[in-house]
Protein backbone atom coordinates (compact mmCIF):
# COMPACT_ATOMS: atom_id res chain seq x y z
CA UNK A 1 0.00 0.00 0.00
CA UNK A 2 1.04 3.55 -0.99
CA UNK A 3 2.49 5.93 1.89
CA UNK A 4 0.44 9.03 2.25
CA UNK A 5 2.95 12.42 1.64
CA UNK A 6 2.81 13.01 4.99
CA UNK A 7 4.20 9.44 6.26
CA UNK A 8 6.18 9.51 3.41
CA UNK A 9 7.84 12.79 5.09
CA UNK A 10 8.01 10.92 8.64
CA UNK A 11 9.60 8.10 7.08
CA UNK A 12 11.92 9.31 5.47
CA UNK A 13 13.12 11.94 8.40
CA UNK A 14 13.28 9.03 10.30
CA UNK A 15 15.26 7.26 7.90
CA UNK A 16 17.94 10.07 7.22
CA UNK A 17 16.93 13.31 8.99
CA UNK A 18 19.90 15.16 7.51
CA UNK A 19 18.72 14.07 3.85
CA UNK A 20 15.54 15.57 4.42
CA UNK A 21 16.75 19.26 6.46
CA UNK A 22 13.04 19.59 8.11
CA UNK A 23 11.60 18.90 10.95
CA UNK A 24 8.27 18.99 9.17
CA UNK A 25 6.95 19.80 5.45
CA UNK A 26 6.77 23.38 4.10
CA UNK A 27 4.34 25.17 4.82
CA UNK A 28 1.67 26.52 2.41
CA UNK A 29 2.57 30.62 2.82
CA UNK A 30 6.58 29.72 2.09
CA UNK A 31 5.20 27.66 -0.45
CA UNK A 32 3.38 31.07 -1.85
CA UNK A 33 6.40 33.21 -1.34
CA UNK A 34 8.36 30.25 -3.05
CA UNK A 35 6.69 30.46 -6.10
CA UNK A 36 5.45 34.23 -6.18
CA UNK A 37 7.66 35.45 -8.74
CA UNK A 38 7.18 33.00 -11.50
CA UNK A 39 3.99 33.67 -13.93
CA UNK A 40 1.83 30.62 -15.67
CA UNK A 41 3.35 31.56 -18.82
CA UNK A 42 6.91 32.01 -17.54
CA UNK A 43 8.03 28.76 -19.71
CA UNK A 44 9.32 25.39 -18.53
CA UNK A 45 9.96 25.38 -14.42
CA UNK A 46 12.18 22.60 -12.75
CA UNK A 47 11.53 21.44 -8.84
CA UNK A 48 14.30 19.86 -7.25
CA UNK A 49 13.56 17.91 -4.18
CA UNK A 50 9.97 18.53 -4.37
CA UNK A 51 9.37 16.19 -1.09
CA UNK A 52 5.69 15.93 0.00
CA UNK A 53 4.59 18.45 -2.95
CA UNK A 54 3.92 21.86 -1.21
CA UNK A 55 5.62 24.07 -3.89
CA UNK A 56 4.75 21.70 -6.86
CA UNK A 57 0.62 22.26 -5.90
CA UNK A 58 1.77 26.05 -5.60
CA UNK A 59 3.08 26.65 -9.11
CA UNK A 60 0.12 24.67 -10.05
CA UNK A 61 -2.15 26.94 -8.50
CA UNK A 62 -0.72 29.95 -9.88
CA UNK A 63 -1.73 28.43 -13.41
CA UNK A 64 1.68 26.83 -14.41
CA UNK A 65 0.65 24.03 -16.95
CA UNK A 66 1.49 20.50 -15.52
CA UNK A 67 3.25 19.76 -18.85
CA UNK A 68 5.88 22.67 -17.91
CA UNK A 69 6.96 21.52 -14.43
CA UNK A 70 9.51 18.66 -14.26
CA UNK A 71 10.15 17.50 -10.31
CA UNK A 72 13.70 16.00 -9.77
CA UNK A 73 13.66 13.59 -6.61
CA UNK A 74 16.17 11.15 -5.01
CA UNK A 75 14.65 9.87 -2.32
CA UNK A 76 12.27 6.91 -3.22
CA UNK A 77 9.68 7.25 -0.67
CA UNK A 78 8.43 10.46 -2.16
CA UNK A 79 7.97 9.19 -6.13
CA UNK A 80 4.73 7.24 -5.63
CA UNK A 81 3.08 9.90 -3.39
CA UNK A 82 4.36 12.84 -6.08
CA UNK A 83 3.03 10.58 -9.11
CA UNK A 84 -0.39 10.33 -7.35
CA UNK A 85 -0.73 13.57 -6.48
CA UNK A 86 0.27 15.17 -9.68
CA UNK A 87 -0.14 12.44 -12.90
CA UNK A 88 0.26 15.37 -15.67
CA UNK A 89 3.47 16.46 -14.49
CA UNK A 90 7.26 14.90 -14.88
CA UNK A 91 9.20 13.56 -12.44
CA UNK A 92 12.73 12.32 -12.49
CA UNK A 93 14.12 10.07 -9.76
CA UNK A 94 17.77 11.23 -10.04
CA UNK A 95 20.43 13.29 -8.02
CA UNK A 96 19.86 16.83 -8.67
CA UNK A 97 24.13 17.08 -8.57
CA UNK A 98 23.42 15.44 -12.30
CA UNK A 99 21.86 18.36 -13.49
CA UNK A 100 24.63 19.70 -15.94
CA UNK A 101 24.45 16.67 -17.83
CA UNK A 102 20.52 16.37 -18.84
CA UNK A 103 20.62 19.57 -20.96
CA UNK A 104 19.53 17.45 -23.82
CA UNK A 105 16.80 15.85 -21.56
CA UNK A 106 15.59 18.74 -19.63
CA UNK A 107 15.94 21.49 -22.20
CA UNK A 108 16.22 25.27 -21.25
CA UNK A 109 14.28 26.50 -17.70
CA UNK A 110 12.65 29.71 -16.81
CA UNK A 111 12.61 29.24 -13.13
CA UNK A 112 14.01 26.60 -10.82
CA UNK A 113 12.60 26.09 -7.56
CA UNK A 114 14.65 23.92 -4.97
CA UNK A 115 13.51 22.67 -1.65
CA UNK A 116 16.97 20.71 -1.22
CA UNK A 117 18.86 21.00 2.30
CA UNK A 118 22.06 23.13 1.51
CA UNK A 119 23.19 24.23 4.91
CA UNK A 120 23.35 20.14 5.46
CA UNK A 121 25.20 19.48 2.31
CA UNK A 122 29.09 20.06 1.48
CA UNK A 123 30.21 22.54 -0.67
CA UNK A 124 31.20 20.40 -3.33
CA UNK A 125 27.58 19.21 -3.77
CA UNK A 126 26.11 22.69 -3.00
CA UNK A 127 28.32 23.76 -6.50
CA UNK A 128 27.28 20.85 -8.73
CA UNK A 129 23.75 21.73 -7.54
CA UNK A 130 23.85 25.32 -8.34
CA UNK A 131 25.89 25.67 -11.31
CA UNK A 132 23.99 22.51 -12.97
CA UNK A 133 21.03 24.38 -12.16
CA UNK A 134 22.62 27.57 -13.74
CA UNK A 135 23.70 25.47 -16.71
CA UNK A 136 19.66 24.63 -17.65
CA UNK A 137 18.09 28.23 -17.06
CA UNK A 138 17.78 30.59 -19.56
CA UNK A 139 18.98 33.92 -19.48
CA UNK A 140 16.99 36.04 -17.05
CA UNK A 141 16.07 32.91 -14.97
CA UNK A 142 15.81 32.63 -11.32
CA UNK A 143 17.00 29.72 -9.29
CA UNK A 144 14.95 29.89 -6.01
CA UNK A 145 16.29 28.78 -2.65
CA UNK A 146 14.95 28.58 0.93
CA UNK A 147 16.39 28.28 4.13
CA UNK A 148 15.67 28.13 7.90
CA UNK A 149 18.58 30.80 8.33
CA UNK A 150 18.99 34.84 8.07
CA UNK A 151 21.26 34.30 5.03
CA UNK A 152 21.40 32.45 1.70
CA UNK A 153 22.13 29.19 2.16
CA UNK A 154 24.05 29.06 -0.86
CA UNK A 155 27.70 29.83 0.40
CA UNK A 156 29.00 33.33 -0.77
CA UNK A 157 31.99 31.89 -2.59
CA UNK A 158 29.94 29.17 -4.37
CA UNK A 159 28.02 32.66 -5.41
CA UNK A 160 31.19 34.60 -6.56
CA UNK A 161 32.63 31.44 -8.25
CA UNK A 162 29.19 30.88 -10.63
CA UNK A 163 29.03 34.71 -10.97
CA UNK A 164 25.79 34.93 -9.13
CA UNK A 165 23.75 36.97 -6.89
CA UNK A 166 21.34 36.41 -4.20
CA UNK A 167 18.73 38.50 -2.91
CA UNK A 168 16.56 37.73 0.22
CA UNK A 169 12.92 37.84 -1.04
CA UNK A 170 11.55 37.71 2.45
CA UNK A 171 11.24 35.73 5.42
CA UNK A 172 8.20 33.19 6.29
CA UNK A 173 7.66 33.67 10.14
CA UNK A 174 4.89 31.35 10.19
CA UNK A 175 6.59 28.52 8.82
CA UNK A 176 7.50 25.82 11.21
CA UNK A 177 10.64 27.04 11.75
CA UNK A 178 10.66 29.90 10.22
CA UNK A 179 12.52 30.67 6.99
CA UNK A 180 13.48 32.89 4.24
CA UNK A 181 13.37 32.53 0.53
CA UNK A 182 16.08 33.53 -1.46
CA UNK A 183 16.39 34.56 -5.54
CA UNK A 184 19.53 33.81 -7.20
CA UNK A 185 20.76 35.13 -10.22
CA UNK A 186 23.39 35.72 -12.79
CA UNK A 187 25.17 38.77 -11.81
CA UNK A 188 24.76 41.52 -14.57
CA UNK A 189 27.89 41.79 -16.93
Amino acid sequence: MQQPPLAAFFSALLAEPRKIGAIVPSGGRLARLMTSEIEPSAGKVLELGPGTGVFTEALLKRGLPARDLTLVELETRFIAPLQQRFPDVTILQRDACELSACKAELGPQAAIVSGLPFRNMPIEVITAIVGGGFSLLERGGAFYQFTYGQSCSVPPDVLAELGLRAERLGRVRLNIPPASVFRISRRPE
